[in-house]
């Protein structure tokens, strides 16, 4: 009797490749996802963690927690010209592909369209959950963003229009930067601590650029976490998690 078992793809794959006849095998890839603005891909959430509800109103000028705020902004204003201005900089770029390299130096490797498809458009999906999640705070008190208090140059002078127009509290980088960490820890849980202490840096960075003060950091990564915890309740970020961290694996494991 013919066995029909041998007619499966999977088993044709097998055979081809033991005897030589094929020499790839076209991995699997994530689905399209639209974008909701140009550049920027649709996220997870149909509605993400309210910022407004979640974090504290920004400290008042004369609170000592505002003096915090200040203290923070001028220490940093030593480091301009340094290394870490550059890193900065660097950071302050969430356009792909060039924002998928903001954890290489810890990963190992890097984060690309080509050899890590779904960990690819994982942080690209996120990126978007987690921007948003500031956003009801952000539109609702409208802080003013520390350069246009102190009068010092940005690390980012094309965007001074931009931000000017954009509410300072809670910091949407930090936000971005922070869900990342914690989301990379999941793939590469060897390296927790060293994904944590740059998702920390990625915020930090946004001090040192002059563009938010360290409470607008400090409640962006509480919106960073918030986003996570809401994003392992949706069945299709689950589901590209688990396939970011295969392909991982395939990667380190070839």
């Amino acid at each position: 009797m013919k066995n029909r078992c041998l007619t499966s793809p999977l088993i044709l794959v097998v055979l081809l490749l033991a005897s030589g006849c094929a020499t790839t095998v076209e991995l699997s890839r994530p689905a399209e996802v639209e974008e909701v603005h140009p550049g920027l891909l649709a996220g997870y959430l149909k509605e993400g963690p309210d910022s407004l509800k979640l974090v504290a109103q920004p400290p008042t000028s004369g609170s000592a927690a505002f003096a915090r705020d200040e203290e923070a902004s001028k220490e940093s204003f030593a480091l301009r010209g340094t290394e870490r201005w550059n890193q900065a900089i660097k950071d302050a770029n969430l356009h792909f592909p060039a924002a998928a390299d903001a954890f290489t130096d810890v990963l190992g490797f890097s984060i690309s369209e080509e050899k890590t498809p779904f960990l690819y458009q994982l942080l690209r999906r996120t990126l978007t959950d987690a921007g948003l999640s500031t956003y009801t705070a952000k539109n609702h008190y409208q802080r003013k963003r520390p350069f246009m208090t102190n009068g010092q140059p940005i690390g980012t002078p094309d965007e001074e229009d931009a931000l000017r127009k954009d509410g300072s509290y809670p910091s949407g980088h930090t936000a971005i930067g922070w869900a990342w960490a914690l989301i990379l820890t999941e793939v590469v849980p060897e390296k927790t601590d060293a994904i944590l202490k740059r998702g920390y840096e990625f915020g930090q960075s946004r001090i040192i650029c002059n563009v938010h003060w360290q409470s607008d950091v400090d409640s962006g990564r509480l919106m960073g976490s918030a986003t996570v915890a809401r994003l392992h309740a949706n069945a299709d970020f689950i589901a590209d998690l688990a396939q970011a961290k295969a392909e991982v694996k395939a990667m380190k494991n070839p």
